[in-house]
């Protein structure tokens, strides 16, 4: 399955679409994958930069000079600085997580892989992660491409997605069922 197979929508779609089309004409597909995936770790870990980038007080001539400066302090590539900065002009940095999950689709699409969102009560390893990707991998058949994120909520066991498939062994889902059988017996 190549990128053309693949849909994204909404504004997030179109310009991770933009960026994509950019990345491949300037064969930089997996350095703009890393410098994204930077962003969207920073963006996770540090509030205000999340604050930042959801604001809509904050003026757009001020969110494109903090990012500016953000991206530069992270050594950022060219390309991906002025993506961010065409971002920030248009206001739409509200949706740059969105542009990144539909990158990360688009690149994973071109390179036959399948999409995974791992979530888990705590941040896993990068040798669980292997170790999730591998079991997937031979469940499926094809390459899988992880995202992982945290959900304390699950106090503990993972949440799978595959595209429209889920999994869920987590133990909320499991103390939940068992809440519910509970109230069919008495």
């Amino acid at each position: 399955m190549s990128a053309e197979n693949i849909t994204v929508s909404g504004i997030a779609g179109r310009y991770a679409t933009a960026l994509f089309d950019l990345a491949v004409s300037a064969k930089e597909l997996d350095a703009v994958a890393s410098d994204l995936a930077t962003i969207n770790s920073m963006m996770e870990e540090n509030k205000d930069l999340a604050r930042l980038v959801k604001s809509p007080i904050i003026s757009r001539a001020d969110q494109a000079r903090a990012m500016g400066a953000v991206l530069e302090k992270l050594g950022v590539g060219d390309l991906v600085r002025r993506f961010v900065g065409t971002v920030a002009q248009n206001r739409r940095l509200f949706a740059l997580a969105g542009m990144i999950g539909a990158y990360n689709q688009l690149l994973a699409a071109e390179r036959g892989e399948v999409v995974a969102r791992v979530s888990s009560a705590k941040k896993l390893s990068e040798s669980q992660l292997n170790a999730v990707s591998a079991a997937l991998k031979s469940a499926i058949g094809s390459d899988v491409s992880l995202e992982s994120d945290v959900d304390e909520s699950l106090i503990g066991g993972l949440v799978i997605k595959v595209g429209s498939r889920m999994v869920d062994n987590s133990i909320r889902t499991k103390l939940q069922n068992l809440k519910f059988a509970m109230k069919g017996v008495g």
